[in-house]
């Protein structure tokens, strides 16, 4: 399944947010405190997404976006599993 992130790098700390409208569609909310250099940043989105989705990190793939705050992630395994462990995150309250 394919999942569409705002991503937000050099944040504070690291955390996945709510859902946010954006052009043509929703997307999922992140922030990572690791800067946007050197694939860094990525990195660090695919490593909080496994951690947060209690999948392997082989699971994540990142298909579009490499360069740019707007990315797609490509999840592999059970989708009706991965949409309800999204469903369940627990989203921090600012």
């Amino acid at each position: 399944m394919r999942l569409a992130v705002r991503l937000t790098p050099k944040a504070d700390r690291d955390a996945i947010g709510g859902i946010i409208a954006g052009d043509g569609g929703h997307m999922q909310k992140v922030r990572v405190r690791a800067a946007p250099e050197d694939g860094k940043a990525n990195d660090a989105l695919l490593r909080l997404l496994a951690e947060a989705l209690a999948l392997p990190r082989r699971c994540f793939d990142l298909a579009q976006g490499a360069s740019s705050r707007r990315k797609l992630v490509d999840i592999a395994g059970d989708p009706p599993a991965i949409l309800s462990a999204l469903e369940h995150l627990k989203v921090p309250r600012s």
